[in-house]
Protein backbone atom coordinates (compact mmCIF):
# COMPACT_ATOMS: atom_id res chain seq x y z
CA UNK A 1 0.00 0.00 0.00
CA UNK A 2 1.20 3.49 -0.77
CA UNK A 3 1.99 5.61 2.28
CA UNK A 4 -0.67 8.12 3.29
CA UNK A 5 0.04 11.66 4.31
CA UNK A 6 0.16 12.38 8.01
CA UNK A 7 -3.13 14.27 7.76
CA UNK A 8 -4.88 11.35 6.01
CA UNK A 9 -3.60 8.93 8.64
CA UNK A 10 -4.67 11.25 11.46
CA UNK A 11 -8.19 11.29 10.00
CA UNK A 12 -8.33 7.48 10.03
CA UNK A 13 -7.13 7.44 13.64
CA UNK A 14 -9.68 10.09 14.67
CA UNK A 15 -12.49 8.09 13.06
CA UNK A 16 -11.35 4.94 14.88
CA UNK A 17 -11.22 6.77 18.22
CA UNK A 18 -14.71 8.17 17.60
CA UNK A 19 -15.81 4.59 16.86
CA UNK A 20 -14.86 3.28 20.30
CA UNK A 21 -18.14 2.04 21.80
CA UNK A 22 -19.76 4.48 24.23
CA UNK A 23 -19.44 2.00 27.10
CA UNK A 24 -15.65 2.21 26.78
CA UNK A 25 -15.40 5.87 25.79
CA UNK A 26 -17.34 6.84 28.89
CA UNK A 27 -14.47 5.84 31.21
CA UNK A 28 -11.58 6.60 28.87
CA UNK A 29 -10.16 9.65 30.66
CA UNK A 30 -6.81 11.42 30.57
CA UNK A 31 -5.51 9.40 27.60
CA UNK A 32 -3.44 10.91 24.79
CA UNK A 33 -3.51 9.22 21.39
CA UNK A 34 -0.18 9.77 19.61
CA UNK A 35 1.00 8.88 16.12
CA UNK A 36 4.62 8.00 15.48
CA UNK A 37 6.21 6.48 12.39
CA UNK A 38 7.83 3.57 14.23
CA UNK A 39 8.68 2.40 17.74
CA UNK A 40 11.77 4.05 19.19
CA UNK A 41 14.88 2.01 19.98
CA UNK A 42 14.08 2.46 23.69
CA UNK A 43 10.54 1.12 23.24
CA UNK A 44 11.87 -1.82 21.22
CA UNK A 45 14.42 -2.58 23.93
CA UNK A 46 11.91 -2.26 26.80
CA UNK A 47 9.57 -4.69 25.05
CA UNK A 48 12.41 -7.00 24.01
CA UNK A 49 11.37 -6.86 20.36
CA UNK A 50 13.55 -9.03 18.19
CA UNK A 51 14.88 -7.76 14.87
CA UNK A 52 12.21 -8.08 12.23
CA UNK A 53 9.39 -7.70 14.76
CA UNK A 54 7.51 -4.48 15.23
CA UNK A 55 4.56 -2.90 16.98
CA UNK A 56 1.36 -1.47 15.61
CA UNK A 57 0.43 0.25 18.87
CA UNK A 58 1.60 0.68 22.42
CA UNK A 59 -0.21 1.53 25.66
CA UNK A 60 1.90 3.31 28.27
CA UNK A 61 0.37 4.22 31.59
CA UNK A 62 -1.31 2.85 34.66
CA UNK A 63 -4.22 0.55 33.80
CA UNK A 64 -7.51 1.65 35.30
CA UNK A 65 -7.83 -1.29 37.75
CA UNK A 66 -4.33 -0.60 39.14
CA UNK A 67 -4.96 3.01 40.09
CA UNK A 68 -6.50 2.41 43.47
CA UNK A 69 -8.67 5.49 43.06
CA UNK A 70 -5.73 7.79 42.25
CA UNK A 71 -6.78 10.63 39.99
CA UNK A 72 -3.70 12.85 39.80
CA UNK A 73 -1.67 10.79 37.37
CA UNK A 74 0.14 11.83 34.23
CA UNK A 75 -1.89 11.13 31.09
CA UNK A 76 -1.81 7.60 29.78
CA UNK A 77 -0.51 7.34 26.24
CA UNK A 78 -1.61 5.18 23.34
CA UNK A 79 0.79 5.37 20.42
CA UNK A 80 -0.10 4.16 16.94
CA UNK A 81 2.79 3.35 14.64
CA UNK A 82 1.99 4.54 11.13
CA UNK A 83 4.62 2.76 9.03
CA UNK A 84 4.05 -0.78 10.40
CA UNK A 85 0.28 -0.35 10.11
CA UNK A 86 0.63 0.76 6.50
CA UNK A 87 3.06 -2.06 5.77
CA UNK A 88 0.57 -4.77 6.74
CA UNK A 89 -2.36 -3.14 4.95
CA UNK A 90 -3.10 -3.81 1.28
CA UNK A 91 -5.42 -0.83 0.88
CA UNK A 92 -7.03 2.03 2.79
CA UNK A 93 -10.00 -0.05 3.94
CA UNK A 94 -7.69 -2.67 5.41
CA UNK A 95 -5.65 0.10 7.04
CA UNK A 96 -8.79 1.47 8.67
CA UNK A 97 -9.61 -1.99 9.98
CA UNK A 98 -6.06 -2.47 11.31
CA UNK A 99 -6.11 0.94 13.01
CA UNK A 100 -9.50 0.18 14.63
CA UNK A 101 -8.22 -3.17 15.85
CA UNK A 102 -5.00 -1.64 17.21
CA UNK A 103 -6.88 1.08 19.05
CA UNK A 104 -9.24 -1.49 20.58
CA UNK A 105 -6.25 -3.60 21.66
CA UNK A 106 -4.49 -0.68 23.35
CA UNK A 107 -7.69 0.62 24.98
CA UNK A 108 -8.19 -2.91 26.36
CA UNK A 109 -4.78 -2.57 28.05
CA UNK A 110 -5.97 0.73 29.56
CA UNK A 111 -8.84 -1.25 31.10
CA UNK A 112 -6.36 -3.74 32.53
CA UNK A 113 -6.75 -6.62 30.09
CA UNK A 114 -3.67 -8.69 29.32
CA UNK A 115 -2.88 -10.25 25.93
CA UNK A 116 -4.44 -13.58 26.88
CA UNK A 117 -7.77 -11.97 27.80
CA UNK A 118 -7.74 -9.71 24.74
CA UNK A 119 -7.16 -12.75 22.50
CA UNK A 120 -10.05 -14.57 24.21
CA UNK A 121 -12.40 -11.63 23.64
CA UNK A 122 -11.38 -11.31 20.00
CA UNK A 123 -12.27 -14.95 19.23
Amino acid sequence: MQSLSRKQFEKIVAEAIDGIPELYQKYLKNVAFIIEDEPTPVQRQQLKLADGHTLFGLYEGTPLPSRGGATKLLPDKITLFKLPLEAISRNVEELKQNVRHTIWHEVAHYYGLDHRRIDELEK
